[in-house]
Protein backbone atom coordinates (compact mmCIF):
# COMPACT_ATOMS: atom_id res chain seq x y z
CA UNK A 1 0.00 0.00 0.00
CA UNK A 2 1.31 3.42 -0.93
CA UNK A 3 1.81 5.98 1.81
CA UNK A 4 2.16 9.73 1.45
CA UNK A 5 5.02 11.07 3.55
CA UNK A 6 6.30 14.61 3.93
CA UNK A 7 9.94 15.04 2.97
CA UNK A 8 12.30 17.96 3.40
CA UNK A 9 12.56 19.67 0.04
CA UNK A 10 16.35 19.94 0.35
CA UNK A 11 16.70 16.16 0.63
CA UNK A 12 15.12 15.47 -2.77
CA UNK A 13 17.36 14.81 -5.77
CA UNK A 14 16.00 15.59 -9.26
CA UNK A 15 16.78 12.98 -11.92
CA UNK A 16 19.79 14.37 -13.79
CA UNK A 17 18.67 12.92 -17.13
CA UNK A 18 15.04 14.04 -16.94
CA UNK A 19 14.13 14.84 -20.54
CA UNK A 20 10.94 16.74 -19.65
CA UNK A 21 11.47 20.48 -19.42
CA UNK A 22 9.41 23.14 -17.68
CA UNK A 23 9.29 26.78 -18.73
CA UNK A 24 9.39 29.56 -16.15
CA UNK A 25 5.77 30.31 -17.09
CA UNK A 26 4.74 26.73 -16.33
CA UNK A 27 6.60 26.76 -12.99
CA UNK A 28 4.75 29.98 -12.15
CA UNK A 29 1.45 28.29 -13.06
CA UNK A 30 2.26 25.27 -10.90
CA UNK A 31 3.28 27.59 -8.05
CA UNK A 32 -0.02 29.46 -8.33
CA UNK A 33 -1.89 26.15 -8.37
CA UNK A 34 -0.12 24.96 -5.22
CA UNK A 35 -0.91 28.25 -3.49
CA UNK A 36 -4.59 28.05 -4.48
CA UNK A 37 -5.32 24.34 -4.03
CA UNK A 38 -2.50 23.09 -1.81
CA UNK A 39 0.08 20.47 -2.73
CA UNK A 40 -2.38 17.82 -3.92
CA UNK A 41 -0.19 15.67 -6.18
CA UNK A 42 2.71 14.02 -4.33
CA UNK A 43 6.21 13.78 -5.77
CA UNK A 44 7.17 10.21 -6.61
CA UNK A 45 10.54 9.03 -5.28
CA UNK A 46 12.77 6.04 -5.97
CA UNK A 47 13.40 5.00 -2.36
CA UNK A 48 16.64 7.01 -2.13
CA UNK A 49 15.03 10.48 -2.38
CA UNK A 50 15.55 10.50 -6.16
CA UNK A 51 12.67 12.16 -7.99
CA UNK A 52 10.89 9.91 -10.49
CA UNK A 53 7.91 12.18 -11.15
CA UNK A 54 7.12 15.68 -10.00
CA UNK A 55 10.12 17.68 -11.15
CA UNK A 56 7.93 20.67 -12.04
CA UNK A 57 6.11 20.47 -8.71
CA UNK A 58 9.48 20.34 -6.93
CA UNK A 59 10.70 23.44 -8.78
CA UNK A 60 7.46 25.24 -7.98
CA UNK A 61 7.72 24.26 -4.31
CA UNK A 62 11.27 25.60 -4.21
CA UNK A 63 10.13 28.83 -5.87
CA UNK A 64 7.48 29.45 -3.20
CA UNK A 65 9.91 28.35 -0.48
CA UNK A 66 8.11 25.32 0.92
CA UNK A 67 10.11 23.39 3.51
CA UNK A 68 8.45 20.02 2.95
CA UNK A 69 6.43 18.37 0.20
CA UNK A 70 4.25 15.24 0.13
CA UNK A 71 5.95 12.26 -1.47
CA UNK A 72 5.31 8.62 -2.28
CA UNK A 73 8.18 6.13 -2.33
CA UNK A 74 8.27 3.74 -5.30
CA UNK A 75 11.26 1.74 -4.10
CA UNK A 76 9.80 -1.45 -5.60
CA UNK A 77 10.57 -0.32 -9.17
CA UNK A 78 13.58 -1.75 -10.96
CA UNK A 79 16.14 0.64 -12.47
CA UNK A 80 14.62 0.06 -15.93
CA UNK A 81 11.09 0.66 -14.60
CA UNK A 82 12.18 3.93 -12.94
CA UNK A 83 13.76 5.22 -16.14
CA UNK A 84 10.73 4.18 -18.19
CA UNK A 85 8.24 5.65 -15.70
CA UNK A 86 10.02 9.02 -15.74
CA UNK A 87 9.26 9.23 -19.47
CA UNK A 88 5.87 7.47 -19.44
CA UNK A 89 4.42 9.59 -16.64
CA UNK A 90 5.03 12.76 -18.63
CA UNK A 91 3.95 11.38 -21.98
CA UNK A 92 0.83 9.59 -20.76
CA UNK A 93 -0.45 12.76 -19.11
CA UNK A 94 -0.62 14.52 -22.50
CA UNK A 95 -0.87 11.75 -25.08
CA UNK A 96 -4.21 10.58 -26.43
CA UNK A 97 -6.36 13.00 -24.49
CA UNK A 98 -8.28 16.02 -25.58
CA UNK A 99 -10.98 18.34 -24.27
CA UNK A 100 -14.73 18.13 -24.65
CA UNK A 101 -14.98 21.81 -25.58
CA UNK A 102 -18.71 22.07 -24.86
CA UNK A 103 -18.29 20.69 -21.33
CA UNK A 104 -15.17 22.79 -20.78
CA UNK A 105 -17.11 25.94 -21.72
CA UNK A 106 -19.83 25.06 -19.22
CA UNK A 107 -17.29 24.47 -16.46
CA UNK A 108 -15.41 27.70 -17.19
CA UNK A 109 -18.68 29.61 -17.28
CA UNK A 110 -19.56 28.20 -13.86
CA UNK A 111 -16.19 29.25 -12.49
CA UNK A 112 -16.65 32.75 -13.90
CA UNK A 113 -20.05 32.99 -12.23
CA UNK A 114 -18.30 32.10 -8.95
CA UNK A 115 -15.71 34.87 -9.61
CA UNK A 116 -12.90 32.30 -9.76
CA UNK A 117 -9.63 33.36 -11.40
CA UNK A 118 -9.63 31.13 -14.49
CA UNK A 119 -5.96 31.95 -15.10
CA UNK A 120 -5.30 29.38 -12.37
CA UNK A 121 -6.56 26.64 -14.71
CA UNK A 122 -3.15 26.56 -16.38
CA UNK A 123 -4.07 27.33 -19.98
CA UNK A 124 -1.71 29.62 -21.86
CA UNK A 125 -4.70 31.22 -23.54
CA UNK A 126 -8.04 29.61 -22.81
CA UNK A 127 -9.67 31.87 -25.42
CA UNK A 128 -7.76 29.97 -28.11
CA UNK A 129 -9.12 26.67 -26.83
CA UNK A 130 -12.77 27.48 -26.24
CA UNK A 131 -13.26 30.86 -27.84
CA UNK A 132 -14.63 33.84 -25.99
CA UNK A 133 -15.11 32.73 -22.37
CA UNK A 134 -17.09 35.79 -21.37
CA UNK A 135 -20.37 33.90 -21.38
CA UNK A 136 -22.18 36.24 -19.03
CA UNK A 137 -24.22 38.96 -20.75
CA UNK A 138 -23.10 42.47 -19.89
CA UNK A 139 -26.54 44.06 -19.82
CA UNK A 140 -30.17 43.18 -19.30
CA UNK A 141 -30.77 43.92 -22.99
CA UNK A 142 -28.16 41.34 -23.97
CA UNK A 143 -29.79 38.84 -21.61
CA UNK A 144 -33.13 39.52 -23.30
CA UNK A 145 -31.58 38.87 -26.70
CA UNK A 146 -30.16 35.58 -25.43
CA UNK A 147 -33.54 34.57 -24.02
CA UNK A 148 -35.16 35.15 -27.40
CA UNK A 149 -32.65 32.81 -28.99
CA UNK A 150 -33.12 30.14 -26.32
CA UNK A 151 -36.48 28.43 -26.90
CA UNK A 152 -38.37 26.78 -24.08
CA UNK A 153 -40.32 23.73 -25.20
CA UNK A 154 -43.35 22.26 -23.47
CA UNK A 155 -45.46 19.24 -24.37
CA UNK A 156 -49.23 19.42 -24.52
CA UNK A 157 -50.57 16.80 -22.10
CA UNK A 158 -53.57 16.16 -24.34
CA UNK A 159 -52.17 15.91 -27.87
CA UNK A 160 -48.46 15.46 -27.10
CA UNK A 161 -47.46 18.23 -29.49
CA UNK A 162 -44.35 20.20 -28.60
CA UNK A 163 -44.58 23.99 -28.43
CA UNK A 164 -41.92 26.69 -28.23
CA UNK A 165 -43.22 29.03 -25.51
CA UNK A 166 -41.11 31.89 -26.92
CA UNK A 167 -43.25 31.81 -30.10
CA UNK A 168 -46.63 32.03 -28.31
Amino acid sequence: MLEVINKNINDLVPYISNSRTHSNEQINQISASIKEFGFTNPILLDGDNGVIAGHGRLEAAQKIRLDTVPCIELSHLTEAQKKAYIIADNQLSISGSDWDIDLLKIEVEGLQELDFDIDLLGFDNIDDLIGNVNFLPATEAEQGQLDELDPIYVHCPECGKEFNTREC
